[in-house]
């Protein structure tokens, strides 16, 4: 990290709504959602992008009596590009043949950020881009933290903390100038939501890396674009998610006939994405061996998907073991205790430290009758309770 940089900047552009403006709710949310060390090491940057300038002055006025000890701190920075710095924005070409009013937001909208991404090139080592009426939830920054350094040594262009359009991307701040270079270069040509999927196949990841719960959901009723209502939700928003998992380091392994890529280690990830297998039989398990003994506070395991109800664990149950035999790969436990039945798909234990009193070496999901249905495993969550003794 360099000196004097802030960890995150997270980026907002704001234009006049006709009906109902959250800018103010929006800023109010980072910084109420954030505690003091947090702030200390995020800056936000708050661009005012319409051409009426009385707007921007009332805008100006407004956030710095309501804001003012945040600005004075240099976590809080607004800014304004003049009209003259635009490119032309009528008479563009319509494509997707939207109307030729769509066309010029759109585009318009592109040159906003491409402006707003430049200023924050040199402020942070990340950066996130929100929109002017998102709510946050509850030290999201701490959660952000999390999830990069697990990515440490991976590559990645951008990381998705929401669901929605251009909501919660995530960038490294050295991959902005890029970014604000190609939609300079792309503006008229599709929404900016649409220019970013580009930009990060380009730049060589392949699939989306989401991860869960969304850390920002849409506040707004009414979009910037005519007042358009904006019924989008994401519904996997948790305001208070700071209950995340932490999920140890383990080995993951299942006797059930994996379908496709779709394989044990997407269960336990904390990504978007799950373990799928084939028909399971009786006795066939999903065998989680931790690195290190711990002690457990709680454990969530979640089967099937929206699209997919039915591959759900019908019968099944979890357990936790000790007393560990073998060496690297083929580690397992020799005792288990077992803690409760799938009750429709899923399982939920908490309360944990004081109903198991060893420390636990594995835990494995078994199936206990067989299924023609096959099994989607979405997700296990652990929570760990203090180190164990040693």
């Amino acid at each position: 990290m360099q000196e004097g940089l802030r960890y995150l900047t997270i980026g907002l552009s704001s234009v006049k709504r006709k009906k109902g403006n959250y800018l103010l709710e929006t800023i109010k949310s980072i910084f109420e959602q954030s505690s003091y060390e947090e702030l200390k090491e995020i800056a936000v940057v708050v661009q005012l992008a319409d051409f009426d300038s009385a707007w921007c002055e009332g805008m100006v006025q407004d956030i710095s009596q309501k804001f003012a000890h945040h600005i004075i701190a240099g976590r809080l920075i607004v800014i304004h590009v003049p009209e003259d710095y635009y490119p032309v924005l009528d008479g563009l070409k319509r494509n997707y043949n939207d109307p030729e009013d769509r066309v010029k937001f759109r585009s318009k909208q592109n040159v906003d950020y491409a402006f707003l991404l430049n200023f924050c090139a040199n402020l942070s080592d990340y950066y996130v881009m929100l929109e002017d009426d998102v709510r946050c939830s509850k030290n999201f920054l701490t959660v952000v933290k999390k999830v990069i350094t697990s990515r440490e040594g991976s590559y990645w262009v951008t990381l998705e903390f929401s669901k929605l359009g251009y909501i919660g991307k995530l960038y490294h701040s050295h991959d902005l100038p890029r970014l604000a270079h190609f939609l300079l270069m792309f503006y008229q040509e599709m929404p900016c939501d649409w220019l970013l999927i580009h930009f990060r196949g380009l730049l060589a990841q392949k699939e989306v890396i989401r991860f869960k719960p969304s850390l920002f959901q849409h506040m707004g009723y009414y979009s910037s674009y005519k007042g358009a209502e904006n019924k989008l939700k994401d519904d996997d928003f948790e305001e208070e998610s700071f209950d995340i998992p932490d999920n140890p380091p383990a080995n993951l392994h299942t006797n059930m006939n994996v379908f496709e890529n779709y394989e044990a280690s997407k269960a336990y990830s904390s990504i978007d994405e799950y373990f799928w297998g084939k028909a399971p039989s009786t006795g066939d398990f999903y065998g989680i061996v931790f690195e290190k003994p711990i002690k457990i506070s709680k454990i969530k395991v979640v089967t099937g998907t929206e699209d997919r109800q039915n591959d759900i664990l019908h019968h099944g149950a979890v357990e936790v073991g000790e007393k560990i035999i073998g060496s690297k790969k083929g580690r397992q436990c020799t005792t288990y205790l077992r803690l409760g039945e799938f009750k429709n798909g899923n399982f939920e234990i908490t309360d944990l430290e004081h109903k198991v009193l060893f420390d636990i070496n594995c835990m494995r999901i078994l199936v206990t009758k067989s299924q023609k249905e096959w099994l989607i495993i979405k997700s296990i969550s652990v929570w760990t309770s203090q180190t164990p003794n040693q």
